[in-house]
């Protein structure tokens, strides 16, 4: 039986973001892109997922608002701060 949930496994060169339940299932890979060159392997994933909404919700077309609100989704980006890795 597969797990419940959603879980994140490291993969080859990114994330393997898999998502389960009983009436839906999938996974979503994330992997080093031109927009995400500024990321380790530990936070990849957040920033492609973060980066892609905010970009995606940017577009304004009301299509992606109606499926996201289908689907119960809603995006807000917050203020990136500084760390001493920065």
């Amino acid at each position: 039986m597969d797990e419940q949930g959603i879980s994140i496994k490291n993969a080859s060169e990114g994330k393997r973001i898999k998502l389960n339940c009983d009436h839906n299932s999938g996974v979503l890979y994330v992997v080093p892109s031109e927009a995400s060159w500024v990321c380790n392997q530990e936070t990849i994933a957040a920033h492609a997922i973060a980066g892609f909404l905010r970009d995606l919700t940017k577009i304004g077309d009301s299509h992606v608002d109606q499926i996201m609100q289908k689907w119960g989704l809603y995006y807000r980006s917050l203020e990136v701060l500084e760390t001493e890795s920065s």
